[in-house]
């Protein structure tokens, strides 16, 4: 069993234990989208597996994030909020966006990549190396924005 499985097993206990609702309730959907993917996916389920499951939890949250906000509801988007901050202490240390186009600037440098065509090789360069660490919606604007 993986690190962070086990890590997401022991925190509903420990939620479950101290009483805390809101958490318990983000720790069991996580457990059960982890479940699913081990049953359905009949794969194992390993800490990469924990998270590409996290990110994309947190994706949907702040998609729905933003569309409670757009909707004049704060208690609900205050919510989504909530669950991304618990969710994002699955995923491993973010990377700054200087770090990022640092890395940007070397994909670009090993692929040689030189116009808007070339985001494909860009993106596949950097993806296994930010995997969790970053919000891939804004790496491919970055990499758009660096491109031209």
């Amino acid at each position: 069993m993986s690190d962070l499985k086990t890590r997401v097993l022991e925190d509903v206990k420990a939620a479950m234990r101290a009483g805390e609702k809101d958490r318990l309730s983000v720790l069991r959907m996580l457990s059960s989208e982890l479940k699913n993917r081990e049953v359905i996916d009949a794969i194992e389920v390993t800490d990469a597996v924990v998270t590409a499951t996290v990110e994309k939890m947190v994706k949907q949250r702040r998609d729905s994030e933003s569309q409670f906000r757009a909707g004049n509801r704060p208690d609900l988007a205050d919510k989504e909020a909530a669950e991304i901050v618990m969710l994002m202490g699955y995923l491993p240390q973010q990377l700054t966006e200087a770090e990022v186009l640092t890395l940007i600037d070397q994909a670009m440098a090993e692929t040689g990549a030189a116009s808007g065509k070339d985001i494909g090789k860009v993106m596949g360069w950097i993806k296994p190396k930010v995997a969790g660490k970053t919000d891939m919606g804004k790496l491919s604007g970055l990499i758009k924005t660096k491109l031209g």
